[in-house]
């Protein structure tokens, strides 16, 4: 499913069950939100983003333990967990995604160009998906952007909020 249809498909959802988003975003830099906003309409549940680009912002913007950073870095499956409960307790949603990871060209403290991890927070709780993606940086963060859609979309599907 393109980015468009899967952005369109998340924000009839939520406006279907009257929820709002927020997203955190590092390796995809605003693409994810760029994803959301070109669908027409999806400032009624759209809350707003935060590009937490440098690891500091991870912990001053965001809440991600700073601890936590300093032993694992930024490309973590909890740091992506905590940019999304961050951003979702921040501009108070009820749903947050959140994308951090290795687009390249070159590895990032000790972890490979593709390693990413996507987070998705909501009311019954939040989880973090690993991801290896292969291809250019391109290719890597539109991935991002797609898996972190799809999370979304087969939470909702599934009723568990």
């Amino acid at each position: 499913m393109s980015e468009g249809a899967a952005a369109a498909r998340v924000l009839a959802a939520l406006e279907a069950d009257g929820a709002t988003l927020a997203v955190a975003e590092s390796l995809t830099g605003g693409l994810l939100a760029a994803a959301l906003v070109r669908v027409p309409g999806a400032s009624a549940v759209f809350r707003g983003s935060v590009t937490a680009y440098a690891t500091d912002l991870k912990a001053s913007v965001l809440g991600v333990d700073e601890g936590l950073l300093d032993v694992h870095g930024p490309v973590h499956p909890v740091v992506a967990r905590q940019m999304a409960e961050g951003v979702r307790r921040l501009l108070g949603a009820d749903w947050a995604l959140a994308t951090t990871g290795v687009a390249g060209p070159d590895p990032q403290d000790g972890q490979p160009v593709g390693t990413v991890y996507v987070a998705l927070a909501g009311p019954s709780g939040t989880e973090a998906l690993p991801l290896r993606l292969s291809g250019g940086r391109d290719t890597i963060r539109h991935g991002s952007v797609d898996a972190a859609l799809e999370l979304l979309l087969r939470r909702l599907a599934s009723g568990q909020v």
